[in-house]
């Protein structure tokens, strides 16, 4: 049973929307108040499971990180700070790191939190039977871990990982309780037990999620300035895939938080009086399209460069974002510091476009316009999650496929729901190619590692949830060894000039269309303190007070 009634959803005319965003609510600013429910509006798939380390996805993310936490933080610029571990330090070889863990701290199901429990983490995540990605391949360099009593835990690498300690900041390797974990995968993916300041109470799948308070909360992150627990009594975390129902739904006061909001709603909240915009960019690679270099036609640089230059996307981008998104040409996004952008291999130049694939040898044309080389078409199949891509950007890829038709592609869009999305870019026995051409695959991690997830050949092989990262196919020797050489350099000058070079590369393959930062916002409205993360940027409601 829920623990108690929700007013049903409304829907309102849009000139509605503007004219109730554009006036206080209630007379005036109500002062924040104790206690209370604050309902929380995803646009976001509704995850298959609650724990992270399943899988690895953004919406199991968002959801966690009310109830686990990392062993480490990272503020805004980047900096690592102390969470669930105290303090840390990596022997000379890089291949000893040792955590020292905070004294006294409990899950909310009574177990301690000692270094046997970091090590029943870390043995989750790498179980095949686990079936993890994200936060399996965060700790993949991890050989052992040692618990050498109680607060102290010795991590074993197989090789020097630079990128440890924003690899446990994330919440794909949050840590939980070993004796939730030791239920069996059901139970523990209906309700992980972690230390945060809420816990998971009841789940309505394909309705809501209840957190309520953890009366003993006492490890509060970077980003909060509460020293216990939580204000707020419980949060309703609800699945609203219609973006303008979420914004009908916050407008009435129905719901306090929304994620995932369109352009133009998110315009009329910084014209609103009653509306908070947060504008939290997710870390690691930008929103970009991929192109599968391992198969026709794009195992041909010449038609990869073609796409691109005929691609033009900014035009669309900028009538359809409404100045709420900036342009990248980096694979990197605009929060890492260490990001490399190079703007001149991004020019579109159509009459470039056309005589690059006549040299490629797509020279026929049929009736319909689309370039034939020997009896095959010039065909890209290009699968769009639905709960990835919001309608602005499933409308820039249908002004991409536009504009490259006038050169003699034929791009086919197929608007998918997540798991028929995973099934299409994933590669089925018995196949003899992958079901896609392009794709867009948001990939959230912490810092320029992420680079290596992404296009290092060891990317093509799937993690143990059958999912692999290396969607444009890169297998190049020479951008293995950078990636390799800047994952082992615990010389941050050194790790950025290896990352720099990286980044060229991967550019001048043409593997990528860069298009924008990877687009994290949030409106609130009835409540303050909300923060977001400097990890994976997702929002924390330690500080939240409700004012309606």
């Amino acid at each position: 049973m829920l623990r108690r009634a929700l007013p049903a959803l409304v829907l309102v005319s849009a000139t509605a929307l503007v004219a109730t965003a554009c006036s206080p609510g209630g007379g005036g600013a109500a002062e924040p108040h104790e206690g209370g429910t604050l309902v929380y509006a995803s646009g976001d798939a509704e995850p298959t499971c609650l724990d992270p380390h399943v899988g690895g996805n953004y919406p199991q993310a968002l959801i966690s990180t009310q109830y686990l936490e990392p062993l480490v933080g990272r503020t805004a610029d980047g900096t690592i700070t102390p969470w669930l571990a105290e303090e840390w330090e990596v022997s000379d070889d890089g291949l000893t790191w040792d955590f020292t863990l905070r004294e006294g701290v409990t899950f909310t199901d009574g177990t301690p939190l000692d270094a046997e429990a970091v090590k029943v983490n870390i043995e989750h995540l790498q179980d095949p039977a686990t079936g993890s990605s994200t936060g399996y391949l965060a700790v993949g360099k991890v050989a052992e871990v040692e618990a050498v009593d109680a607060t102290h835990a010795r991590f074993h690498l197989s090789e020097p990982d630079s990128a440890l300690l924003e690899s446990l900041s994330m919440q794909w390797t949050a840590i939980q309780s070993p004796a939730g974990i030791a239920r069996g995968m059901e139970e523990n993916c209906a309700a992980p037990i972690g230390t945060g300041p809420f816990i998971v109470d009841e789940w309505v799948p394909q309705q809501q999620i209840t957190l309520v308070r953890n009366p003993d909360y006492r490890t509060p992150g970077p980003q909060t300035q509460l020293e216990g627990p939580a204000h707020l009594d419980e949060i309703v975390w609800r699945f609203i895939p219609d973006a303008a129902t979420r914004q009908a739904a916050l407008v009435s006061g129905e719901v306090h938080v929304i994620d995932n909001p369109q352009p133009d709603a998110i315009v009329s909240a910084q014209q609103a009086e009653d509306i908070e915009h947060i504008d939290a960019p997710r870390p690691g690679s930008v929103n970009r399209i991929e192109l599968n270099t391992a198969q026709p036609p794009f195992d041909d640089i010449r038609v990869r460069e073609a796409f691109i230059r005929a691609a033009d996307p900014n035009p669309g981008i900028e009538a359809l974002y409404l100045g709420t998104v900036e342009r990248s040409y980096s694979p990197l996004a605009s929060t890492e510091p260490t990001g490399e952008s190079d703007d001149s291999l991004f020019e579109t130049d159509v009459a470039e476009a056309d005589a690059l694939l006549d040299a490629a040898g797509w020279t026929e044309r049929d009736a319909d316009g689309v370039r034939m080389k020997d009896g095959r078409r010039l065909s890209v199949r290009f699968p769009v999650s639905t709960n990835q891509s919001v309608a602005a950007e499933q409308s820039l890829f249908e002004q991409i496929q536009a504009n490259v038709r006038a050169v003699g592609f034929d791009v086919t869009l197929t608007p998918l729901d997540l798991s028929a999305w995973y099934g299409a870019i994933g590669f089925a026995e018995g196949q003899s190619e992958y079901s896609y051409e392009a794709v867009s695959a948001p990939y959230t991690r912490v810092g320029p590692e992420v680079l290596r997830v992404l296009y290092h050949s060891d990317g093509i092989e799937p993690a143990p949830s059958g999912y692999f990262a290396n969607h444009a196919q890169l297998a190049d020797p020479e951008l293995d060894a950078l990636l390799d050489e800047a994952s082992a350099s615990h010389d941050e000058d050194v790790r950025a000039d290896l990352y720099a070079q990286a980044q060229q590369r991967i550019l001048e393959s043409y593997a990528i269309l860069p298009l924008y930062d990877q687009q994290n916002h949030f409106l609130t409205r009835g409540v303050t303190g909300v923060t977001t993360l400097g990890t994976v940027a997702t929002p924390t409601f330690v500080d939240a007070r409700l004012t309606d």
